[in-house]
């Protein structure tokens, strides 16, 4: 195995089940690589504000990739290492698409002051809006899309028959991820940017850093991890992960 000089975890299904359990031999494991002098990056699908809050809670303030690849971000400062903003005709395109199949969608923004807008009829569940708080605003959802940094879109809790219409029509104005919802039943639908992915931003990471990028070991559980597991040097799934990823891991750990 190669020597490692970057370790990069997922949260959900990874770092913690889907109750946001942390198993202690997960904490452990985390632990144990801060004593070797290893390096830790997150990379998840949160947006920052739920990052941060989360890992808050475990006494952790790490680097973390956030919102599949679109922002890096230094927890405990706010610092930005990275950010792949949509180019405004691409998410113009994609907020059509949802549109086409009856959806409003939550577009997330990189602003210090609002992390999420939505429409006055969002399409995502409403214990999704609900746990924004503070960080959602109503707003004209095309003007977003014109003037503001756009990272990501979604609507979670979404009707298998739309989600799957707008996976299969986004083309190359996005990548689309649908799986199942844990949180809120039905179907979870994101749309990055095109070419966007964790890896991207782990590599932004590395180059900040200095960091060969042949030495991450990333671990994940997902679809939407698939990239990174790629890119890394070593690829680690736990046991319960989907199937994708699964078929890329060089290893496979307990489950969450």
């Amino acid at each position: 195995m190669p020597t490692v000089s970057l370790v990069v975890t997922d949260l959900d299904g990874t770092l913690w089940d889907h109750e946001q359990r942390t198993h202690p031999r997960t904490r452990a494991a985390w632990d144990e690589i801060g004593r070797r002098g290893v390096p830790i990056l997150v990379a998840t699908g949160r947006r920052v504000g739920s990052t941060l809050s989360a890992l808050a809670e475990l006494g952790l303030r790490p680097p973390a990739v956030c919102l599949n690849g679109a922002l890096g971000v230094y927890l405990a400062d706010a610092r930005r290492f990275h950010r792949d903003a949509i180019d405004a005709a691409d998410a113009l395109a994609v907020l059509a698409v949802f549109r086409a199949q009856g959806l409003q969608p939550c577009v997330y923004v990189d602003r210090a002051d609002v992390s999420v807008y939505v429409a006055a009829n969002p399409s995502t569940h409403p214990r999704h809006v609900a746990s924004f708080g503070a960080d959602v605003v109503t707003g004209d959802l095309d003007e977003v899309c014109r003037t503001e940094a756009v990272l990501a879109f979604s609507v979670l809790g979404a009707p298998e028959a739309p989600a799957a219409a707008v996976v299969a029509s986004i083309g190359s104005a996005g990548i689309a991820h649908l799986d199942r919802d844990p949180y809120y039943g039905g179907w979870s639908l994101t749309v990055a940017g095109p070419d966007m992915s964790k890896w991207n931003g782990i590599e932004a990471f590395c180059r900040t850093h200095a960091i060969d990028p042949a030495g991450v070991l990333a671990i994940g559980d997902g679809p939407k991890d698939t990239e990174m597991l790629t890119g890394a040097a070593v690829a680690v799934a736990p046991s319960g992960a989907h199937a994708a990823a699964l078929a890329l891991a060089d290893h496979v750990v307990a489950p969450t």
